[in-house]
């Protein structure tokens, strides 16, 4: 079965498809850390997830990786 490429064509062929975040959330604002990230496997049934740190609060989130951070101070996932 042949695999299809379904990375954005920005990305480098050994970037990863995602970056891992760990978020807090604290009131109502939410803090994002990035912990790793992720690429997929080459039969396209998986991922390889790699994390620096394990975080043990919070949640993990998966975002696509974006081509620079947009200067008005957010993340590269978009949040403040």
């Amino acid at each position: 079965m042949a695999r299809t490429n379904t990375k954005p064509d920005n990305q480098q062929p050994n970037a990863p498809e995602f970056l891992a975040w760990h978020v807090t959330d604290k009131g109502e604002k939410s803090f994002w850390n990035k912990v790793g990230a992720a690429w997929r496997h080459r039969d396209g049934k998986g991922y390889t997830l790699q994390l620096e740190v394990v975080p043990i609060n919070g949640r993990i989130v998966l975002r696509q990786p974006l081509d620079e951070p947009n200067g008005d101070g957010q993340n590269e996932n978009g949040s403040a």
